[in-house]
């Protein structure tokens, strides 16, 4: 059971980023499919499946965040991540948009690294 959720929670991961980089090409382009019903809720209910996967794993493999420090620092990583990929939606110019996005996916590497490696930078 854990490779199957951790397949899914990796293909997940994979849609997720894929959406963010889709859309944001399309913001930046003001394209008009952006505003579309399935461009609007599609992201939501990836990120949804993606939580739920994470809950998943994190009662399989018995790990916690606040127990486990690598874990803590992934969750500290998601949350800065979505801040980011929020802000690289509705910043005021396209200076700080561009640097939100940048700084999404950097926070993003990190909580990759962390899942691979379960050896945090910050709490270690």
């Amino acid at each position: 059971m854990y490779m199957a959720i951790k397949h899914s929670h990796m293909l997940l991961v994979a849609l997720s980023l894929a959406f963010l980089v889709l859309r944001f090409v399309m913001s930046l382009r003001g394209a008009a499919l952006l505003q579309t019903k399935f461009f609007k809720i599609a992201p939501h209910i990836i990120d949804t499946l993606l939580l739920l996967s994470a809950v998943a794993l994190m009662v399989t493999i018995q790990q916690y965040p606040f127990v486990n420090p690598w874990l803590t620092e992934k969750l500290l990583a998601v949350l800065a991540y979505i801040a980011l990929g929020v802000m690289a939606f509705k910043g005021r110019t396209v200076g700080l948009r561009v640097f939100a996005f940048v700084g999404a996916l950097g926070w993003l590497v990190l909580a990759v690294k962390l899942a691979m490696t379960k050896t945090p930078l910050l709490f270690g």
